[in-house]
């Protein structure tokens, strides 16, 4: 089956760096949309064209079998219409509220996002739906986005920004951060020096591939050495030369080392 993923930019590297490793028998597809990243600051307008050029790409000229929308952004802003104009299965991510809550019910959770994921209808409802305590609270991070894109996950002006932002949250009382945009897991390593111990990631990524694969009727096996193959493409551009395949082998060694981190 051939399975595409579709994000902004580098994020969705984070998603696909473990499909292809519990998906190993599958054939992928990842499109970057460099030409428009980030979407967290784009207005809906543009991301929903955003999303529509590139899943239009993806399944009328790639042949994708299956769509897995890895950037939260653009399933709060377009993930339906999509799924009304194609028949084959599209999935989109949303920040994993529902897992957060359930893994601890009394403390607080905090929610990190983009902007546009923030203010969002689709995120609204979901609080409403699963937070009766009221435990959530939101945070926007814009920049993880712009630091990821050139690859400045550690550096002193990643955590300055980091610290500013997360001041005004008293931390030891929250049990987990949401990683509501798939570019924020590239930060983990800078985040665990940041919190308090006794604050988890949680993000949407695996509960996600675990949804594609029930949706596309393929099965996932434990995450092991061998990997499934896959073409890159940027903004519909094939994805070619020694730096833009180094520069996407960093990123995906990258993701695998910060999923190990909890």
């Amino acid at each position: 089956m051939r399975i595409a993923l579709f994000d902004s930019g580098i994020g969705g590297l984070t998603v696909l760096s473990h499909a292809r490793r519990v998906l190993p028998s599958e054939e992928f597809l990842f499109l970057a949309d460099r030409d428009h990243v980030p979407y967290g600051t784009k207005t809906e307008e543009e991301v929903r064209g955003y999303v529509r050029d590139a899943v239009t790409f993806l399944i009328e000229e790639q042949g994708a079998d299956a769509v897995l929308i890895a950037c939260n952004t653009a399933t709060s802003v377009a993930a339906e219409e999509m799924r009304n104009i194609y028949d084959v299965p599209i999935i989109g991510m949303e920040p994993a509220v529902k897992k957060a809550l359930a893994q601890d019910a009394e403390r607080r959770v905090l929610v990190a996002a983009t902007p546009i994921t923030v203010r969002g209808e689709k995120l609204r409802r979901l609080i409403e739906e699963y937070d009766t305590n009221h435990l959530i609270d939101l945070v926007a991070l814009p920049r993880l986005v712009q630091f990821a894109e050139r690859e400045e996950f550690v550096s002193p002006r990643v955590e300055e920004y980091l610290w500013n932002a997360l001041a005004p949250f008293d931390l030891i009382r929250y049990s987990s951060i949401v990683l509501g945009c798939t570019h924020f897991n590239y930060f983990k390593d800078t985040l665990r020096r940041i919190l308090p111990k006794t604050m988890h990631f949680v993000d949407g990524n695996e509960g996600s591939i675990e949804e594609l694969a029930r949706r596309a009727g393929v099965h996932t096996v434990p995450a092991g050495v061998a990997k499934a193959p896959c073409r890159f493409f940027a903004s519909g551009r094939p994805i070619t030369g020694t730096e833009a395949i180094a520069r996407l082998e960093r990123s995906i060694e990258r993701a695998a080392r910060m999923e190990e981190i909890v």
